[in-house]
């Protein structure tokens, strides 16, 4: 699960740096014997439904198409509807206040519209929302990070014996800060070997070394001590540049030093570490693949068991208030609005379980809500909303509550997108339930088979039910096994209880797609796939 609480949310989210380039063309000639003096403002929503000034650009003189060349620098949350509020004036005077200065037009979005398209062009609006003229705006976005890693194959040769005949042996790596020496990555241990090696790793060169090769860098070898109190075998100084100057034929072999031991007449070494692959590689970023044309594909599964209560009566889940909600809708508002701007066919298929379905009248555990099985999908957000309410009246809520079915449904599709060996296509299941599985060895064998394929699962508790067997699911602590001991390649389970988020959707929203954005890019980075648009195949803006 995401690692912020819901009393802070959003504390530890998953953000990135984006850089908006703005440029209008065609503004409103505002001035009798120039042209306007444009400048542009932004302004973001706040949760508070509030918007504020984030920052200007500079006041380009007598121009109808500016490019401006200060820009915006944002804080960008996947798992957040970030709304943005494009204001150009133009400027008569040196005050800041804006209220006497020439409006020439307006443009609205969220950011995840811009970084998933990378660039948008949008016609400017007036305060009546009648067109500004002949006016648009662009608005580019770039993501501002270093992508490289380090990829690293670590042995250790000779390392000294600190417990009788053996060593426990782990690697630290740090980075040389202004202050001291900032712990980077920590390898695993290796019991009982005084010539171990460790499992391939990498390490982002902005943690390694803030991007500079030449970076001093250092490699502590401790013995592992169960207690805490690890035992420094020994230490080296290097650099990255150094690290690689091994060959597919030989590698780059370090003397570990144990300064305490220097005084000693015979002392030589406390064993050698071995660098045996160390490469530079670009590792592409969650918004790498956006901005280069993946999409998500979102599925919606709906819990219709009867354990959710009559749905005429104000104690079920699924009764409707006179406001026109229940949590289930709450659900599917918080995560679909944020999942829709990275889907441009906004068509959502839907499907619901443990009902009785017309006309048959027989238990389905992967019935599409619309009835329709050539054709399940929902058009857009409401489109979803309009077919569940439409649904609910239609079926015999009954059981049992199995996931496998579904899971499997939307598995099936990702295995497709996989065998094209592209990076184009994400699937995405929300499973919206009420309580305790009854496949869960089932469950359990899709999950990791699952584990495979270009797919993450969220699953949203509604109630107040058990659901302990949902937190096993979401395997943060150690992989998911199936029930014959096969473990899962990643974590792709997400689960969150509703009710941890009562009346706080954004926060709702952030917790269950906090991990979304890593499980994309590890995914298609594990399998070595490039977004099917590199950034020097994207146009620049006319």
């Amino acid at each position: 699960m995401a690692s912020g609480s819901p009393s802070s949310p959003g504390a530890f989210q998953f953000a990135t740096k984006v850089e908006l380039t703005i440029s209008c063309e065609n503004l409103l000639d505002m001035d009798v014997f120039s042209k306007s003096d444009p400048l542009c403002v932004l302004y973001v929503h706040s949760s508070g439904s509030q918007w504020y000034e984030f920052g200007r650009t500079e006041m380009i003189l007598n121009c109808l198409n500016p490019k401006f060349n200060r820009k915006f620098v944002i804080d960008y949350y996947f798992e957040m509807v970030q709304r943005l509020k494009f204001c150009v004036y133009d400027i008569d005077d040196n005050s800041y206040d804006l209220t006497n200065q020439d409006f020439l037009g307006e443009m609205e979005c969220t950011l995840g519209q811009i970084v998933s398209s990378r660039q948008i062009t949008r016609p400017l609006l007036l305060h009546n929302q009648k067109p500004a003229g002949r006016g648009t705006i662009t608005i580019c976005a770039e993501e501002i990070t270093d992508n490289r890693v380090a990829k690293f194959e670590v042995s250790g040769r000779s390392l000294d014996k600190k417990f009788l005949w053996w060593s426990d042996p782990f690697l630290e790596f740090y980075k040389q800060t202004d202050v001291q020496w900032q712990l980077a990555h920590r390898t695993e241990v290796v019991m009982n070997n005084l010539n171990p090696t460790w499992k391939p790793f990498h390490i982002s060169l902005r943690a390694l070394c803030g991007g500079d090769v030449e970076k001093p860098i250092k490699i502590d070898c401790y013995d592992q001590r169960m207690n805490g109190s690890h035992t420094l075998i020994g230490s080296i100084q290097t650099t990255l540049s150094e690290m690689q100057t091994g060959t597919h034929l030989s590698q780059a072999e370090f003397q570990c030093i144990n300064q305490k031991k220097l005084k000693k007449r015979d002392y030589k070494n406390s064993g050698v570490i071995c660098i045996r692959r160390c490469q530079v590689e670009k590792e592409y970023t969650f918004l790498d693949y956006i901005m280069g044309g993946c999409q998500i594909n979102f599925t919606i599964a709906i819990d219709f068991t009867g354990s959710n209560g009559d749905p005429a009566t104000p104690q079920s889940l699924h009764y409707i208030n006179p406001e026109g909600y229940n949590e289930y809708l709450s659900a599917i508002w918080a995560v679909g609005l944020v999942i829709q701007d990275y889907d441009s066919t906004k068509r959502f298929p839907v499907f619901g379980f443990g009902a009785k379905v017309p006309p048959s009248w027989q238990v389905s555990h992967e019935f599409p809500i619309n009835f329709n099985q050539a054709n399940p999908f929902c058009e857009g957000i409401e489109g979803v909303v309009s077919a569940y309410q439409q649904c609910l009246p239609q079926v015999k809520l009954y059981g049992p509550t199995n996931f496998a079915p579904v899971i499997n449904h939307v598995a099936y599709f990702a295995r497709q997108a996989l065998r094209q060996n592209t990076a184009s296509q994400y699937y995405v299941l929300l499973i919206i339930t009420d309580g305790v599985i009854t496949d869960m060895d089932q469950t359990r064998t899709a999950i990791v088979e699952a584990s495979l394929l270009p797919m993450s699962i969220i699953i949203v508790g509604v109630g107040a039910a058990d659901f302990s067997e949902m937190e096993f699911l979401d395997s943060d602590d150690s992989l998911l096994r199936t029930p014959s001991g096969v473990t899962a390649a990643r974590d792709i389970v997400q689960f969150v209880p509703f009710r941890l988020f009562q009346g706080n959707r954004v926060a709702l929203a952030q917790s269950v797609l906090a991990e979304l954005p890593d499980q994309v890019a590890s995914f298609f980075n594990s399998y070595k796939l490039k977004p099917p648009r590199l950034p020097s195949d994207f146009s620049e803006p006319s």
